[in-house]
């Protein structure tokens, strides 16, 4: 039922945004500084234009093409809903002309290539007018190194920071990571921390740092974090597929 769907998303936002208030108290710094991203992927547009109702009207999505899906099917669930969606899965370069057509912003550029196709499928979108100004976008990070698991190496940042910052069609925000398993969350986002400070001497205007989910939100603010994703916390276990 629509009403007890509404009632349970309600209650989980409470809770998270009271995580978010603790974790950034604890931290010494103002929870306002914590933006709270929804990440809806695997749950259905009716979820999402619940949350765009409470309010949360940054949503997150993994795939291409199921958050193309879902951003076309909210905006007409919830027209007059100014919601900004952004990608933070791992996105191939043929699919870039489409992310950039519902992206606000994505979050998992870890490739000079990648960057060079958003921005040339930005100005072909800027030309058809299918999107106005350019993309903002955040670097994917591997704390790890580990090319499995997709991210830009920590080394490798310097370089790929100045490629999107040399493009007209894309804003450098900042940086996004998914802490490894083979460390720990504090670990990791500490390491983070730094390599984030490193980009900020050259891209000062790249304050971003999207990092932590629903099991170590805490641990990210404490060490920096302006956005967390958060899925699981807010929407609840997700199934083995995308419906």
């Amino acid at each position: 039922m629509p009403e007890e769907r509404r009632a349970q998303l309600a209650a989980a936002l409470e809770d998270v945004r009271a995580r978010i208030d603790a974790a950034a108290k604890a931290a010494g710094r103002a929870p306002a500084e914590v933006k709270l991203l929804a990440v809806t992927k695997t749950f259905p547009a009716s979820d999402a234009a619940l949350l765009a109702d409470l309010g949360m009207l940054d949503l997150g999505e993994n795939r291409e093409q199921e958050g193309s899906d879902k951003a076309a099917e909210v905006a007409q669930l919830r027209p007059n809903a100014q919601v900004r969606w952004h990608l933070v899965g791992r996105l191939q370069r043929n699919k870039a002309r489409s992310a950039v057509r519902w992206a606000h912003e994505i979050q998992s550029v870890d490739s000079e290539r990648l960057a060079e196709a958003l921005a040339h499928a930005v100005a072909r979108a800027r030309e058809g007018h299918d999107r106005h100004g350019p993309l903002a976008v955040l670097i994917q990070a591997s704390i790890d190194g580990d090319p499995n698991r997709g991210g830009c190496p920590l080394d490798d940042l310097p370089r790929l920071a100045d490629t999107v910052a040399r493009s007209g069609e894309l804003t450098l925000r900042g940086l996004m990571a998914i802490a490894p398993l083979s460390m720990t969350p504090e670990a990791a986002f500490e390491r983070l921390a730094k390599a984030a400070d490193r980009m900020k001497i050259d891209h000062p205007h790249a304050t971003e740092l999207s990092a932590g989910m629903s099991g170590d939100l805490e641990q990210a603010v404490r060490y920096g974090s302006t956005c967390v994703r958060v899925g699981t916390a807010l929407l609840g276990a997700r199934g083995l597929t995308s419906p």
